[in-house]
């Protein structure tokens, strides 16, 4: 089977099952949309289609099966969870609060950076993130992660969540969207922008599934290429002189010889011994063929640009966007990193403020932290230093740091 076969089969020639299919489940979601356990297929025009996949199985083929995808979910949310926090009231930075200690020791089993990183994950493969608050004493004593794909939002009549249910198993506990009895809600929702849907968000992973599949069929190409002695299959030619064929005996010992003495990467290179009669004939590979190295770096500079990590910090040949390695760095931190951590910081600094009783809260990061962006803050600081017409507060305020006292 050649590779645009293989593709084909994979990229929208027909359902692909990702899972049993359901018992007793409808034939159809829609008008030529075949309904399976973990997958879906969206058809268009002509009959090609996309699969929707459930979170599990966008994690296992995209973030565990590839590479690619899993390292840039890696880069992006460890690099997020490595910037500490700024605690800001009014314009001065707090050094002590609750808020900072909660964040410091969110469970007993994480520290910050560790439910920071878990957040950005779950941002970037499912495109929701869910933070529970445990109160047991009425106070904010822990934090805690869900995993999006056991948690359900129930839409209200107004379209918008009113209610959250999260399955484990058998258990199911109910969120209220907006809080019970005057208390704030106890489930922060994070969520991308999703034209779509009001209720959940949109993943970078599920704009890079195309390119994640047609990454991951040319992996398989080139281990099946190794497995064949890493060359094209060729063919026996059998020419005897009295024009007679072989017996079914002479052909199925021919095969297993070829099976356990000439395949593998451990038999590459190993001469064959034909007998009387035999011509080995070896089929070349097409251009076209030949070209799915090419489609394998084109799919991953595709999966790096839907997460937005340069493909140059991940090695990928034939990107020249950037100089060099420090200015492709600094864009992977400000393009990326930082609208992605200040998002996840706005949003949680409003929450924990609200439940500790202090509106006037804002949850930020510290820049200065960030290694990637030392030559811009050393340019910064010569500028606000040279700038003799500003105060210490505004040259401290322009620099990112609160007033003094």
């Amino acid at each position: 089977m050649g590779l645009a076969t293989r593709l084909a089969s994979l990229l929208g020639a027909g359902p692909i099952p990702l899972g049993r299919k359901v018992a007793g489940a409808r034939e159809e979601k829609s008008a030529g949309a075949p309904l399976y356990g973990g997958a879906f297929l969206l058809t268009g025009p002509g009959g090609e289609g996309r699969v929707a996949r459930s979170f599990e199985a966008m994690a296992r083929t995209g973030f565990m099966g590839n590479p690619v995808a899993y390292r840039c979910v890696r880069m992006i949310s460890q690099a997020a969870g490595a910037i500490p926090p700024v605690l800001l009231k009014e314009g001065r930075e707090l050094s002590d609060h609750p808020v900072l200690r909660l964040l410091a020791r969110p469970n007993a089993g994480e520290d910050r950076a560790s439910l920071v990183e878990t957040l950005c994950g779950y941002l970037l493969l499912s495109g929701d993130a869910y933070l529970e608050a445990a109160a047991p004493d009425g106070a904010v004593a822990a934090l805690y992660g869900l995993r999006p794909d056991r948690v359900r939002a129930i839409a209200g009549r107004d379209g918008w969540p009113e209610a959250y249910e999260y399955r484990v198993g058998s258990s199911v506990r109910r969120f209220s969207a907006e809080g019970d009895d005057g208390r704030l809600a106890q489930l922060l929702h994070l969520r991308l922008f999703h034209p779509l849907s009001d209720q959940q968000g949109f993943a970078p992973m599920a704009a890079a599934a195309a390119a994640v599949d047609l990454h991951n069929a040319a992996a398989d190409w080139n281990a099946a290429l190794l497995k064949n002695s890493a060359r094209p299959s060729g063919a026996l030619v059998y020419q005897p002189a009295d024009g007679a064929n072989l017996s079914p005996e002479q052909f199925d010992r021919l095969k297993a010889e070829l099976e356990t003495g000439y395949a593998g990467a451990g038999a590459a290179g190993r001469p064959m011994l034909l007998e009387g009669g035999l011509d080995w004939k070896a089929m070349a590979l097409s251009p076209k063929d030949m070209d799915f190295m090419e489609a394998r770096h084109g799919a991953a500079r595709d999966i790096a640009l839907a997460f937005g990590v340069p493909p140059m910090l991940l090695g990928i040949p034939g990107d020249l966007t950037y100089a060099n390695y420090a200015e492709a760095n600094r864009a992977f931190y400000r393009l990326t990193v930082l609208p992605m951590i200040g998002r996840v910081m706005g949003a949680l600094g409003t929450w924990l403020g609200g439940h500790f009783g202090d509106d006037g809260l804002e949850l930020g990061v510290d820049l200065d932290a960030v290694e990637g962006l030392s030559v811009e803050r050393e340019a910064l600081w010569a500028r606000i230093a040279g700038a003799d017409f500003l105060t210490r507060d505004e040259k401290r305020l322009a620099v990112g740091y609160g007033r003094e006292g």
